[in-house]
């Protein structure tokens, strides 16, 4: 099978290993020069870390993490009134056991494919049209002009994807807006900066949050909830606008927002990694198109309100790569793309599902308000102490896992690990049947 993916961030690369191992050729655009250091904290978490873990890339996942002690909401005088430390195995902690950089994991990705003989990556080359899809092959023209002929078409570059666009008609894609804002970026640390994820609320619905890297530097947050249909408006308009519009307008709007807001204001002219990110989620009717198939933020964007978006894209990946497997020589990958969607579907849909409370309790717009939030979160970090009650709602959480099915071709001793329970990550691998 000759798979061309276009998106080598998490989706595609994993997506790529796997399908390496089912002989199929794998080709690879990346629009980038090269692979981008940028990026956030992402967390692997559920049956995203077995997957990681058949890679053999657990390991390596460990070395690059962030180094964060766990997440501690401070006051204006950053003074850490509720502590949630990691804990090894546990689920006690807002900072996961295995929280890594977006970009971090992308070159982990990259490196574990770039030399395969099966796969093949092109920088600076995207997909300029998709001139048929059909029974036969998908033919598309590359961003150099070069013409070729694939069996399947994989969008797995990103939220706005290209390849979407192209490929599905505008009202089969739903943008769903959360009313929220959210911007990123790197700023040099200084010897008062800690190795917490420090979380501060400000009033008028606005967060600032600092967070250690392993790289020497400190990764900054500003979240934003317009308290007005105007601001509404506005941030949105923002959202649309370039560099310059979007930094004045968070320069205006936190100003007097407390704590680090200044310095923090102050680095964001020099950010080589500034990211303005208007929170939304990508809701479609269906995930493929003839020989088209959308993966990863391109089918399903989540948002970062789930915490769920690099582990639904790790996920995902094995599952389409599974169904493809399960092809005979020649057969069209229709079956394969429909057994992916009604398999995996179902829990993106249920991880989608966001309470409105859950972003507005995060934002407080009036000191009551906060002091409110301030109490639960105290009692939280002290009820997250006492063991059975960790051990309880870590039950309940890990019962909500997606079950990972068997494929054959990635099982390489051919015996059912549904009981396995792995000592190293705390998690009871869930029922992992043949989905066949």
């Amino acid at each position: 099978m000759r798979v061309l993916i276009s998106g080598a961030g998490i989706a595609g690369p994993t997506l790529a290993w796997f399908l390496a191992k089912t002989g199929a050729r794998i080709t690879i655009f990346e629009k980038a020069h090269s692979l981008l250091p940028h990026g956030q904290n992402v967390d692997i978490e559920g049956s995203a870390l077995t997957v990681m873990k058949r890679m053999g890339l657990l390991d390596e996942v460990r070395r690059f993490n962030t180094t964060e002690k766990g997440t501690q909401f401070i006051d204006s005088r950053g003074r850490p009134f509720a502590p949630f430390p990691v804990q090894k195995g546990s689920l006690g902690s807002f900072t996961s056991e295995f929280e890594i950089l977006r970009g971090d994991l992308s070159a982990i990705l990259y490196n574990a494919t770039k030399s395969h003989r099966n796969i093949r990556y092109r920088f600076n080359t995207t997909v300029n049209a998709v001139l048929s899809n059909d029974d036969n092959s998908v033919r598309v023209e590359s961003s150099d002009g070069e013409i070729q002929e694939f069996d399947l078409l994989v969008a797995a570059d990103g939220q706005w994807s290209k390849v979407r666009k192209q490929c599905f008609p505008p009202e089969s894609v739903k943008v769903v807006d959360l009313g929220m804002t959210a911007i990123y970026w790197t700023i040099p640390r200084l010897p008062c900066d800690d190795d917490w994820w420090n979380v501060y609320l400000a009033l008028q619905a606005r967060v600032i949050t600092l967070r250690p890297d392993p790289h020497g530097t400190i990764r900054a947050m500003f979240t934003r909830m317009p308290c007005s249909e105007a601001q509404r408006k506005e941030w949105i308009e923002a959202g649309r606008s370039g560099k310059t519009v979007q930094q004045a307008l968070l320069k205006k709007e936190f100003a007097d927002a407390g704590w680090q807001a200044e310095r923090l204001l102050d680095s964001i002219d020099q950010a080589p990694d500034f990211y303005f990110h208007v929170i939304q989620q990508i809701k479609m009717l269906k995930w493929s198109t003839g020989r088209v198939v959308c993966l990863g933020d391109a089918a399903f964007a989540p948002s970062p309100l789930t915490g769920m978006g690099t582990s639904l894209a790790v996920t995902a990946a094995y599952v389409l790569a599974g169904e493809l497997s399960k092809l005979s020589h020649n057969d069209p990958p229709t079956n394969a793309l429909e057994a992916y969607e009604r398999t995996f579907r179902p829990f993106v849909e249920k991880t989608q599902e966001i309470p409105s409370w859950v972003r507005d309790i995060a934002h407080p717009e009036t000191a009551w308000k906060r002091s409110f939030l301030n109490v639960g979160l105290r009692a939280l970090s002290q009820l997250a102490k006492i063991p059975w009650i960790v051990r309880r709602f870590e039950k309940d959480h890990r019962n909500e896992y997606f079950p990972l099915p068997q494929y054959a071709s990635f099982d390489e001793s051919g015996t059912d690990t549904s009981s396995e329970f792995s000592e190293e990550y705390g998690e009871k691998l869930v029922d992992e049947k043949s989905s066949a």
